[in-house]
């Protein structure tokens, strides 16, 4: 009887959609059966042998222990059988309750199915991949960018122009074309920037001012000469040049000398003299040259201003007086300013190429600016391994030497096939590119030379951008697995 009622349990059990053997309060229940069997079955023992032992003694005591026995025995069975089923019932409802939550194990999976497809779209899409790319300027620039179209600057996509030696030899013929005629019309051909060029002017004697000290000596008639003396230096004996530009001198009265030269103020006095001295003669020097003066600033030893006195003084003259440039000091850049207009002047192509152009004649109140070398910087950026801004060495560098003062590309993450150079010269945008995948492109590299300013910069691989994708998505789909797994106590340990 106890086997029919754990059988029927267990087809109850499976009726409610629980499979014996395989959940831990299912098989308690049926343990708690299996125990009321042998409780009955022992009980039935018991039974046997009380009834062997009452026919031993009567008949009657037999049949009432039997009565007895038989009766306790099926009372005992039925209660154990009951409280069986009822253990296995409420085994099976918990078994459901905590078999509810499981029905979706696949959930995880789900997660991470759907966080890989969002990867996979955001790289298709390239508008959640971390860092920058040039994926976009494959052809030309993605933004527009000042351009240059006659006497105009207006924004427009640049094309992208490949680094080959055709290029490189257009360009080292337009720059040598360019300096043989800013040599021949007497301009600042400065090498690797075009400038205005320098107005020129026909060198006059020099001519009086205010502040100019000058001696005049009349021959024969020493008591009219301002005696130099033994004692005295020519400044201290000579004539000084008054503010308003005039002189006095004995048997001549105040004459106005300013603007005038040396020889024309010798005629001047004697003309006035004429009256008082026949055949007069007389000679008129300049001992103190006050009035005239460049000014020289910036990176030189001396800064400051530098007379002009009647021997013509040019740019490299001026900058010498000034003690000569400093190592600081941005040779190919030297600004000169002259009534309000400003031009570049290139002593580097002097110094090194003989350009006698570049040694203009100084005007009075010429003002010489000496730069320093902080423009002269490249920009390495990009899969380099040491990213940074570079000075150049007397604006001498090629795409080469920045790249190994970059310490070369980077082997695990940079893609050398495409390598750019970005540029702005006279307020117009130049794209290059250069494929480096083949080392002997680094011989173009090393005959592509850079200016001032210019942006160098080394695009990043695919497989790169896709590990910089995916190190970002990781972290945020192991914290949803680990919130899916995780049991809370306050909803009574479910998900």
């Amino acid at each position: 009887m106890s086997r029919f009622t754990t059988d029927r349990t267990a087809r109850r059990g499976a009726a409610r959609g629980t499979v014996p053997g395989t959940d831990l309060a299912h098989m308690a229940g049926i343990a708690h059966v299996a125990a009321a069997d042998h409780a009955a079955t022992y009980n039935a023992a018991t039974y046997n042998a009380a009834t062997h032992n009452a026919a031993t003694h009567s008949a009657a005591t037999h049949s009432a222990a039997t009565h007895s026995a038989a009766t306790h025995s099926a009372a005992t069975a039925r209660a154990e059988a009951r409280a069986a089923n009822c253990a296995v019932a409420r085994a099976n409802d918990r078994a459901e309750t905590r078999a509810t939550p499981r029905a979706t194990p696949r959930s995880p999976t789900l997660i991470r199915t759907a966080l890989v497809a969002l990867a996979t779209a955001a790289i298709g899409g390239c508008t959640l991949i971390p860092g920058t790319s040039g994926s976009l300027m494959r052809e030309e620039s993605s933004v527009p960018l000042p351009v240059t179209e006659g006497a105009e600057t207006v924004p427009a996509n640049v094309k992208l122009q490949p680094i080959t030696a055709q290029l490189i030899i257009d360009q080292h013929q337009a720059e040598e074309t360019r300096f043989r005629r800013g040599n021949a019309g007497g301009q600042t051909a400065t090498r690797g920037k075009a400038d205005k060029s320098i107005p020129g002017f026909d060198y006059e004697d020099y001519k009086l001012g205010p502040g100019d000290i000058i001696n005049v000596i009349v021959w024969d008639h020493p008591e009219i000469t301002i005696p130099a003396g033994s004692y005295r230096s020519a400044e201290q004996s000579g004539t000084l040049v008054a503010e308003d530009g005039t002189i006095f001198f004995p048997f001549a009265g105040v004459v106005k000398v300013a603007g005038l030269t040396t020889r024309e103020v010798r005629k001047l006095l004697a003309k006035r003299m004429a009256s008082v001295i026949e055949n007069v003669q007389l000679d008129v020097r300049i001992v103190s040259f006050r009035s005239k003066r460049v000014y020289v600033v910036g990176e030189v030893s001396k800064p400051g201003l530098q007379p002009i006195d009647d021997i013509r003084m040019t740019l490299v003259e001026a900058v010498n007086r000034a003690g000569g440039i400093t190592e600081e000091a941005d040779h190919g850049n030297v600004l000169l300013t002259r009534k309000g207009q400003t031009w570049r002047v290139d002593l580097q192509a002097l110094y090194e190429e003989g350009d006698v152009s570049q040694n203009v004649l100084l005007q009075p109140g010429d003002i010489i600016n000496v730069p320093d070398r902080e423009l002269n910087k490249v920009f390495v950026l990009g899969e380099v391994r040491n990213p940074g801004s570079f000075m150049m060495n007397k604006r001498r560098t090629t795409l080469a030497e920045a790249l190994s003062d970059a310490g070369f590309v980077n082997q695990s993450t940079s893609d050398p096939a495409w390598v750019y150079v970005m540029r702005t010269d006279n307020g117009s945008s130049e794209l290059f590119h250069l494929n480096a995948r083949s080392p002997d492109a680094l011989l173009l590299a090393e005959r592509f030379p850079l200016l001032p300013r210019d942006v160098v910069y080394v695009d990043v691989a695919a497989v790169a951008r896709w590990n910089r994708v995916v190190s970002n998505i990781l972290p945020t789909s192991q914290m949803l697995q680990l919130t899916s797994e995780t049991r809370y106590p306050l909803f009574g340990g479910r998900q």
